[in-house]
């Protein structure tokens, strides 16, 4: 390894998966999601040619099987032009020091998350008392120490452009984490959500198993600012999305995915917010 690239101390192996774990489902033509353990990376882009991104890199020790979707995808020792992150948390960049080396591709997420990513600040410790289920308890042992990418990581353009992403734009869609963003593309309203909105109850055990597909806000254990997770996902909803791609849980469209997040913007004091937690503020019920 690198010696100026690093996982923070407390990286390792989190023994938690869903049945959707291995599953790949096309989306759209360019729009590939792929579950890793518990959590979703996404390739943007047709197969057929190296004009490909990476979103986000799933589960701790995950490189291996990352790298073989993408051969699966778009043929033998194909490597994208660079992974994009919607943010840092130890579940979305799992495999990235792997893959940066092995592809030398840049790395580009919003400048808020930058701290996390070059060894400068820790992330807030989840928070095993928060309301919710077995996954919240057993947060603790989720690393937060921030990875070191060094160089290899960039801001995302200030226009709202998306390096490599042509048609998509970032939004900033924080309160799960400080520079979190999502990608939105107005030609067919395709989402990228990230985890500012979920389509499965993440904290609890068995929903995380058996993937029953219900939208949510962010993971209650590691989410901070529930004023700004709202209205982040307040301004998702306005842009009506036809389909979206979340972090965790399955891809949503249509109707269903219009309804659903119609509701959890209107109740989501009820929905996504937890009733105690140290991260809760009483005010926003």
């Amino acid at each position: 390894m690198d010696k100026n690239l690093s996982y923070g101390d407390d990286y390792k192996f989190i023994p938690a998966t869903s049945i959707g774990s291995g599953i790949g489902v096309e989306v759209l033509p360019d729009l590939y999601c792929h579950t890793i353990q518990i959590v979703n990376i996404i390739m943007v882009g047709k197969p057929g040619n190296n004009e490909f991104v990476l979103v986000d890199t799933g589960m701790p020790f995950s490189a291996d099987e990352i790298i073989s979707v993408v051969n699966n995808r778009f043929g033998e020792n194909s490597q994208p032009k660079a992974i994009i992150l919607t943010h840092g948390h130890f579940d979305h960049v799992g495999a990235i020091i792997d893959l940066v080396e092995r592809w030398k591709v840049p790395v580009y997420a919003h400048e808020l998350e930058l701290p996390f990513l070059t060894g400068k600040k820790s992330y807030p410790e989840p928070d095993p008392t928060v309301e919710g289920g077995m996954v919240a308890k057993m947060s603790p042992m989720f690393p937060n120490e921030p990875i070191n990418l060094g160089t290899h990581v960039e801001k995302l353009p200030s226009d709202g452009s998306v390096p490599h992403m042509p048609d998509f734009r970032w939004i900033h869609t924080p309160g799960h984490a400080p520079g979190h963003v999502s990608f939105f593309r107005e030609v067919d309203r395709a989402l990228i959500a990230g985890d500012a909105f979920i389509t499965v109850k993440q904290d609890a055990l068995y929903k995380v198993i058996t993937q029953d597909q219900e939208i949510n806000g962010p993971p209650r254990y590691l989410t901070t600012d529930w004023h700004a997770a709202w209205e982040s996902v307040r301004r998702l909803e306005e842009l009506k999305p036809t389909v979206a791609i979340t972090g965790h849980g399955v891809p949503m469209s249509d109707e269903l995915l219009t309804t659903s997040l119609e509701r959890l913007v209107r109740e989501f004091d009820q929905i996504a917010i937890p009733d105690y937690g140290k991260y809760v503020d009483k005010r926003t019920h």
